[in-house]
């Protein structure tokens, strides 16, 4: 196998534990440091802190399914399909979106603000 994966900088999956407060309640969350960078990343571009970003990720799901198993493991896999989205390929199914009235099909590197701007109110529900 090439590596591209061998040679990976051992901070990068090393884990860090930070404490977020989520309404109120402090949770202790550990991730590794490639993750928490990612969720910085997604933060900055939506103009807001890491942990309200979370607390807002967390509102979502508790929202859509009523409870988070695994909040730790919800990160992870959103940060995945973070850079799933913007490394340009094509978005999945449930994220597809319009592009305004033009009927374009948005693709990846679309900031994760504008593809929730540009869903329908139906679809945000």
């Amino acid at each position: 196998m090439c590596r591209i994966f061998v040679n990976t900088d051992p901070i990068l999956y090393e884990a860090r534990s930070r404490s977020v407060r989520i309404h109120g309640m402090v949770t202790s969350i550990r991730l590794e440091n490639l993750f928490w960078t990612v969720l910085s990343d997604i933060a900055a571009e939506q103009g807001t802190t890491t942990n309200r970003l979370i607390v807002t990720l967390h509102d979502e799901v508790v929202e859509a399914h009523g409870a988070v198993q695994n909040l730790a493991s919800f990160l992870r896999v959103s940060c995945a399909r973070y850079l799933s989205m913007t490394a340009g390929e094509p978005l999945p199914d449930e994220v597809r979106t319009k592009a305004g009235s033009t009927g374009e099909a948005m693709t990846g590197g679309a900031s994760v603000i504008a593809l929730w701007r540009d869903r329908s109110p139906s679809d945000r529900a």
